[in-house]
């Protein structure tokens, strides 16, 4: 399979495996750095191929992943050991994968959600597992499958060893180990080690209307370019990639309202032909490996350093270089230098190619096809026919006509300089924003907007880049001095008791639970008016008293 020399977490993983089978074991890494191998091949080597039962459980976040952890398994093992190994997820038909779990199985790999509705079916026999593998766990509890893993793991009975693996290690981790694991040893490989050795980080500053552009100019200078571009929303995602598309780009779009079978279609479109860029949400694009990938670029930079790790991570594979690309405005400098600081790392910037460098290199294409053309029977026979038309026009006259309709055409790009170098004010580091409050509590963006800019005495415009999930948002707040903010939220909670609180986001998973003023503090509960939305929460905090900012 091309392996030579075993990567850091191989290195350190694979012997401990196979001398300890029974003991617990975390391993921390990046992303493309073999952790597939590290625990597949100690996997292969323990469980027993004349043992009908299922003997070992990995479970991975998306079905993507699934599949492409199950036929590298299965790469290993052909020639090696006949096991079966049967992957099981959700989107696909449940009746199916019940039949084929009724075979002999020595390996499942499975989703969380998939992998508890086939035990709560009774489906699948968990008595005779001796090993459950974790896989890209932080990525796991992102999306919400910490419930699920609870479940599973309380319903294998007997003795048996847990392998966690992940890119990061959150507290919510950390609950589970000390929940689930017994003195597991722990093995960090740095990620400046590996993958930030193989990963360039850039950034690029222009105005936000220019972003789309810039994309283009990307492309058109590096048409061996094959990348993700990754967006925040579905929306977006699906909007950015149709532009494209209208504009003759290869593109495919990788979004979460695509049924399974759009997805998988749209990713074997990608990994099978040329096309140059695949756009996608963070959701949609985990677990996804793309072979040669070069580029990773960000429309808007994530909310959380982990995200940003995860997505970079997709490229600077298997000792291939890769380059991550951060479009960001004037105002979003600080965060650059916040990721910079966290994961140690170091970000160019860099600079949107110049119309005269995309015309320069479209003009020498548009020549080597030329140069390049063959003459065919059927041309020679009807320039013979057509010459005689042609007797008044000189080879530098045709030519030169021709020209002229490809430079025609560079005209819809004829929009200058498209960095921003300008030296207005961004938006530091500390004015991007977290709030505890989010979908779950009947909010929608605009909702939370209004909230936000009437407790905080400011007006909506100051407020940018909302992005609201089920139980939280981030925002930035474009004032010049917001420092103390949050104060003017102390004291305020939701009709339900719930606390709000709001401060600067640190760019990690932050759900601590939010302090409380103690009445006489300048904080008495009040009324705050109630949105008109059927089943909205309505907010309490004084109008008077409010504290000092």
């Amino acid at each position: 399979m091309g392996f030579v020399q075993p990567t850091p977490i191989q290195e350190q993983s694979i012997p401990y495996l196979l001398n300890n089978d029974k003991s617990d074991f975390i391993g921390l890494a990046q992303t493309g750095t073999g952790k597939t191998a590290a625990f597949g091949l100690p996997l292969i080597e323990l469980v027993d191929g004349d043992n009908p039962q299922t003997q070992a459980l990995i479970m991975a976040p998306t079905r993507e992943l699934g599949q492409q952890t199950a036929k590298q398994l299965e790469e290993f093992s052909k020639h090696y050991k006949k096991i079966n190994i049967e992957v099981v997820y959700g989107g696909a038909a449940i009746t199916n994968q019940i039949r084929a779990l009724k075979k002999s199985t020595q390996i499942v790999v499975a989703t969380p959600g998939r992998l508890l509705d086939l035990i709560r079916r009774k489906a699948i026999k968990l008595e005779n597992v001796k090993h459950v593998v974790l896989d890209e766990a932080d990525e796991m509890l992102n999306m919400g499958f910490k419930e699920d893993i609870d479940s599973i793991l309380s319903n294998i009975k007997g003795d048996y060893s847990t392998w966690l693996f992940s890119a990061t290690m959150p507290k919510e981790i950390r609950k589970i180990v000390k929940k689930y694991m017994s003195d597991p040893l722990e093995v960090a490989i740095k990620s400046d080690e590996k993958s930030n050795a193989d990963i360039s980080h850039q950034y690029v500053v222009t105005k936000v209307s220019d972003k789309l552009a810039v994309i283009r100019r990307f492309l058109d200078t590096q048409p061996d370019m094959r990348a993700i571009l990754f967006c925040r929303t579905k929306r977006e995602t699906q909007q950015i990639a149709d532009e494209l598309a209208a504009q003759g780009y290869q593109t495919e779009a990788l979004h979460g309202d695509l049924s399974q079978g759009q997805r998988d279609s749209a990713m074997a479109r990608f990994k099978r032909s040329n096309k140059q860029l695949l756009v996608a949400t963070d959701v949609a694009a985990r677990g996804i490996d793309i072979s040669e990938l070069t580029h990773v670029l960000h429309h808007k930079l994530p909310d959380q350093l982990e995200s940003y790790t995860h997505r970079s991570g997709r490229t600077g594979r298997a000792g291939n270089k890769g380059i991550s690309i951060a479009f960001i405005n004037n105002r979003e400098k600080g965060k650059i230098k916040d990721l910079e600081k966290s994961l140690k790392i170091t970000f160019e910037n860099a600079v949107v190619p110049s119309l005269q460098e995309l015309k320069d290199l479209r003009l020498q294409k548009w020549v080597n096809e030329i140069k390049a053309l063959r003459i065919s029977e059927d041309a020679e026979t009807t320039y013979l026919g057509l010459a005689q038309q042609f007797e008044d026009f000189s080879k530098e006259d045709i030519l030169k006509g021709l020209l002229s309709q490809e430079l025609k055409q560079l005209k819809q790009d004829d929009v200058g300089d498209l960095n921003d170098k300008s030296k207005a004010t961004y938006t530091p580091s500390g004015n991007r924003f977290f709030i505890n409050i989010g979908k779950e509590d009947g909010f929608t963006k605009n909702d939370l907007v209004e909230l936000i800019a009437q407790v905080g005495q400011t007006k909506s415009k100051n407020i940018d880049n909302l992005v609201l999930q089920d139980r939280r948002a981030f925002f930035d707040l474009n004032i010049s001095n917001s420092k103390d903010f949050g104060n003017y939220f102390e004291g305020l909670e939701l009709e339900n008791g719930h606390a709000i609180r709001v401060n600067p986001e640190t760019g990690k998973s932050d759900d601590s639970k939010p302090h409380r003023r103690k009445r006489g503090d300048g904080a008495k509960r009040g009324n705050f008016p109630k949105s008109n939305r059927k089943n909205k929460s309505s907010v309490q905090k004084s109008r008077k008293g409010r504290g000092r900012r």
